[in-house]
Parts: C-alpha cells; structure tokens; sequence
C-alpha cells in the first residue's frame, strides 16, 4: 500500500518539472526571437537604397579616404545604439515619451522630426525600389515603387503583420548582405590601401560622416530595433544582456556591410572607372556593379536594391509610426498599423507627383536624418546622467554614459559644420 500510494506523487512531480522546463524553452525561444527580429529590422533598414547610394557617392568622390567615415560612423553608431536600446529597455518607454519625462514637450518635437525624417527616407525608398526593379526587370520606375509600396502596404493589413514583418526582414537582410559580398570579391578592391586610410586619411569630410550616420542611426533608424524590443517585451533590467549584445550584433552587420560594400565600390573606382554622381540621372551605385559584374551586374545591382528599397519602406514606416502614440495612448496596434498603411500611402503619393532624381535625394535623406541624431541623443544621455528614477533605480555605467557624452558634442558638431553642405544637396534633389 505504501508504494501503491507513492506512486502517483513521482509523475506529478516529474510533470512539475517538465512544464517548468517547457516554459522556460518557450521564454528562450520568444525572447531569442525577438532579438533578432530587432537586429535585422535595424540592419535591414539601415542597409536601404540610401545606403547604396550614399556609399558609392561619397567613395567616388573621396576614394579610399572615405574608409576612415566609415569608421567613424560604427564607432558613432556603436555608442548611441547602445545607449538608445538599453534605456528604452530599462525605461519600458518609447523614444518620445522618454524624452517628454526628461523635458516635457520634448517628446512631440522628437516625434515630428522623426516622422519627418522618416517620411523623407520613404520617399528614397519606394524610389529605390522602383529602380530596383527597372534594372532587374525594366519596370517602369514608378510602377515599380508602386508595386513595392503596396507589397509592403500588405503586410501592414495581415492579421499577423509582426510576425510577418520579422521573417521577411531577416530574409531580406541575409540576401543583401551576401550579393554585396559577392560583389566585392568580383571588385578586386586594393585592400591595403583600404585598410591605410581608414586610419590616415588623406581627406577629412565631416558631411559625407554626417550623411553616413544619418543613413546607419540618424532619424527612425536610431530607435527601431529599440522599439521592436519595446512591442515584443523583451525590456527592463533581466533582458538588458541579451539587449546589449543585440545592439552591438546590429552595429556589427550594418558595419561590416557597409566596408564590403565601400569595397566593392572602390575596387572600381581605384580600376580607373569614372562614376558620375553629379548628372541629374546619376546612379552611382548601379554604374559601380555594372562595372564589376560585367552583363549581370545591374541584375545583380536590381535585386539588391529592390530588396533594400521594400525592406526600408517597411522599416522607416513601422518605426516611424512607433512615435505616434506620444499624441495618443488609446491608440491599438491595430490602428497603428493602419496608420502605417497611410503614411506608406502618403509617401508613395508624394514620390510618384515630385519626380525628383532619387540619387539626391537618397544621399540629402541620409543628411537630414544624421542633423536629427543630436536631438534624440542628448535626451536620453540627461536620462542616463540624472535620471534613474526612470529606469527601475538601475545605476547606469559610467563608461557608457562618458562615450555617450563625448559622442553626443561630436554629433552636434557635425550637425553644425554639415548642415550647410547637407540642404544644399536638397537643391540638387
């Protein structure tokens, strides 16, 4: 009897233990999930058609001096991704209402430029797009922007739109990253040349850094894979770990990307090919993988611009409508999808009535969304200095909050010696 009462306590217990287990793998697995769904919406939106453009622009202008602005700029990126996605983390708060707590009204002017920013961003988008597909397909640009549009538009409508909008990122990422690499090595770029300058340049220009930043962390950029953490609740103090080395992997793929991609473009530049960036149809970038691919090259070129021009429209208007819940709280993740959906709509509209050469105005995008940086940043450094009360009493490092300074004067000062060079580039767009 006493065995036959001792037995139904040893499943029990065993059952205790493996739903225990269950769910802990199942928090790993959606906690893990969520990380690099923010990874990739970062890394997939800072490598848009800006990034292509901006890019070959500023490495057929500046050669292999424009290595040492790379540099800078994953130096830069590296502290305010940090920064920006442990106390958005630590707060449990969205950008703007972060910076509404630490000046109030502040929050709405972030908001705006931010949504301003983005919107700008949306419009080099859907035009990247829609070249993408002219030199892939020869789709007429604007149908193509407008296909793209509305491809992204329906993921917005999908009833599991996150979901949706996760795999197609990580996907989309992948696929860049690799044709880029491939390019590269089709190049045969002097690598030691490369690799002197980026640590002694011949030539110092503070606006093609301001343009990069802005094209890898300025505007919407900063504080998308933040947010996607943000809706995913993986915040506060236990995932702050996992959330750190999120934000560095972000930086790193963005990064190394971003060198492959100069790369690519300078083993062309450095063969004696001339890339026009001045011509009011001027596609730096298309003419760089022409040069290298030979005949598949502006197919090639086609496919990763396309998928660069989709995955940014998605990016820039899912973070960029993150903001909008600082005017309104009552607002659901339904109707901020459906506020997506519109502003998708506004700036394909916009896009197909201007008609502007979409080079310019990548590469202005880039500018405008690196001169907004300084704001956000300073904001959210006052949080970390002096207000802790906002992140659950969390003393934050010392260290960190030295380089976010240090960083946060430099992104300033950038900001005032680029703001002329970077509107002028809105005459030529």
């Amino acid at each position: 009897m006493e065995v036959a009462l001792a037995g139904p306590a040893f499943p029990t217990r065993t059952a205790a233990v493996t739903q225990t287990t269950h769910a802990a793998n199942a928090f790993a697995k959606d906690r893990r999930a969520s990380l690099i769904a923010a990874i990739f919406l970062m890394a997939t939106s800072a490598i848009g058609p800006g990034f292509l453009t901006q890019t070959a622009t500023f490495t057929a202008k500046l050669g292999a001096a424009f290595a040492f602005g790379i540099l800078a700029s994953i130096l830069i990126d590296f502290v305010v991704q940090l920064n920006v996605w442990r106390i958005v983390a630590l707060t449990r708060m969205r950008a703007s209402d972060i910076a509404n707590a630490a000046l109030p009204g502040s929050g709405y002017l972030l908001a705006v430029l931010v949504i301003s920013g983005g919107l700008v961003f949306s419009l080099g988008n859907i035009a990247g797009a829609g070249l993408g597909l002219n030199a892939l397909i020869g789709m007429d640009p604007a149908w193509g922007g407008a296909l793209s549009a509305l491809m992204a538009i329906g993921i917005f409508l999908s009833h599991r739109a996150g979901i949706a909008m996760d795999r197609i990122m990580v996907v989309l990422g992948v696929f860049k990253v690799t044709l880029i690499v491939v390019a590269c090595f089709a190049s045969h770029p002097p690598v030691g040349e490369a690799l002197h300058q980026t640590f002694f340049p011949d030539v110092l220009d503070f606006a093609s850094i301001t343009t990069i930043v802005g094209g890898t962390v300025g505007g919407y950029i900063t504080y998308a894979g933040a947010h996607r953490l943000l809706d995913r609740g993986t915040v506060g103090v236990e995932n702050l770990e996992a959330v750190s080395k999120a934000a560095l992997s972000g930086i790193l793929v963005t990064g190394i990307a971003r060198y492959v991609l100069f790369l690519a473009i300078f083993g062309v530049v450095a063969s004696g090919v001339v890339i026009d960036v001045s011509g009011q149809a001027a596609n730096p970038a298309a003419q760089a993988f022409d040069a290298s691919l030979g005949e598949y090259g502006l197919r090639v070129f086609g496919l990763i611009l396309w998928a660069a021009g989709i995955s940014s429209i998605i990016g820039a208007a899912y973070t960029s409508m993150t903001f909008i819940t600082v005017f309104s709280k009552t607002i659901t993740e339904r109707a901020r999808n459906l506020c997506t959906v519109v502003f998708v709509l506004i700036a394909l509209a916009i896009y197909l009535l201007i008609g502007k050469p979409p080079a310019a105005l990548l590469v202005f995008a880039g500018g405008f969304n690196g001169l907004i940086l300084p704001l956000g940043l300073t904001l959210f450094m006052y949080v970390g200095w002096r207000r802790s009360d906002l992140m659950e009493g969390y003393h934050y490092p010392r260290w960190l909050l030295v380089l976010g300074a240090l960083t946060c004067l430099l992104s300033w000062y950038m900001a005032v010696k680029s703001a002329g060079p970077i509107f002028a580039l809105l005459n030529a767009a």
